[in-house]
């Protein structure tokens, strides 16, 4: 017998063998795994777990949703832009909410959804509603998550997992519309009350670049940002801003825009630095839904100012009561709105926005779009 050679026993086969099949029933078979971020605009039903005022599970939120109409959390009619672009990139069942009963598993499969509604990249942010969970603590979540994963599948398999999810981040509209809103208390601007524009711009950016790189940190490669919208073209605003009927907040967008273009900026920047063995795209939000604001009839809408529910004036409430006919709080064609309520867009806008998202130019989405990011080889 060659003693250098020695034969391998039928334990060690068998072992060896079964550690193969177990690490291919581990590893996901998915096409694409999504994990989200942000806040009102891609909660998935995070806030419905929370003693919150901000939350979304009561009629006639999600009649549109599939397949039987009823609530779940989002924030909208039927399926959030993070729902559709998932479905666009091939990511089945929608990423469960983080706080939902048995979600974990669902981290190795589809993903998961760390969303939640009133929340900013800033911790204080949205501490009106009570009851929100911040970007930071958001990543600590995924954190946990993560840990799941290395139980379940090990450390090499979950960086190699990771490596290939597509990581989104949509936040920082709540932290704009608090700092347009002087009654509302947040830490740093009472400390500061002359806090300029510029050096709030700058705040944000810093802290959301930090929580950026600490999901860099724990495995993420392809990052999603996506930028503000126009806010100051939304009912709320326009309403407690007192703008006409057809017009938008240019104080309020101003804003926006130099956040946006700080951000996109810190965006290239960060592609330099970690670059290329992660990428950040950068989605312009921004750009593509002030189109359609301004384009509303070539897009086949017939409203681009009311809400199609809960009314145009304080409280915004969009909400069915005990008695009340569904007619009584919301508009007949919900299709025909560019906004939900006073905050959000429609499913309608949402299908719009995804589209350009995922198969737009430079000009919606840089240095790549979705569907281009869901195919780069890193």
């Amino acid at each position: 017998m060659d003693i250098r050679n020695p034969p391998l026993s039928l334990p060690f086969l068998v072992s060896t063998l079964m550690t193969i099949i177990i690490n291919l029933q581990i590893l996901p078979c998915f096409s694409t795994t999504s994990f989200v971020f942000g806040d009102s605009l891609v909660d998935a039903g995070n806030n419905n777990y929370l003693v919150s005022l901000s939350r979304a599970d009561f009629p006639p939120n999600g009649i549109d949703f599939p397949p039987n109409g009823r609530p779940t959390g989002r924030f909208t009619n039927g399926r959030t832009i993070a729902d559709i672009v998932g479905e666009g990139l091939g990511v089945k069942p929608f990423p469960p909410p983080y706080f939902a009963p048995n979600a974990e598993p669902n981290a190795v499969q589809s993903g998961l959804n760390y969303a939640s509604g009133a929340s900013g990249i800033l911790d204080e942010t949205g501490s009106l509603f009570i009851g929100r969970v911040p970007l930071r603590q958001q990543i600590s979540n995924f954190e946990q998550s993560r840990r799941h994963m290395v139980k379940v599948m090990g450390e090499r398999n979950t960086s190699k997992f990771l490596k290939e999810a597509i990581f989104s981040v949509t936040i920082g509209a709540n932290d704009v519309l608090n700092y347009i809103q002087p009654l509302i208390h947040i830490p740093f601007l009472h400390d500061h009350p002359t806090v300029s524009p510029s050096i709030f711009q700058d705040f944000l950016i810093s802290n959301l670049t930090t929580h950026l790189k600490r999901l860099h940190g724990l495995g993420g490669r392809k990052f999603v940002i996506v930028d503000i919208g126009p806010l100051g073209c939304i009912p709320f605003v326009r309403a407690i801003k007192f703008v006409p009927k057809g017009k938008c907040s240019v104080e309020v967008n101003t804003l926006i825009r130099g956040y946006n273009s700080k951000l996109k900026a810190e965006i290239h920047r960060l592609n330099r630095e970690i670059g290329p063995k992660a990428i950040f795209v950068y989605a312009n939000t921004y750009d593509a839904f002030r189109h359609i604001i301004l384009n509303y009839r070539y897009f086949g809408f017939e409203n681009n100012d009311d809400p199609c529910c809960g009314g145009y004036v304080p409280p915004f409430l969009c909400r069915l009561g005990n008695n009340e006919n569904v007619s009584s709080v919301m508009c007949n064609e919900r299709g025909k709105y560019v906004f939900w309520d006073a905050y959000h867009p429609s499913e309608a806008t949402n299908l719009i926005l995804s589209e350009k998202l995922l198969n737009g130019d430079i000009t919606v989405a840089w240095p790549m779009n979705l569907s281009q990011l869901h195919h780069y080889k890193l």
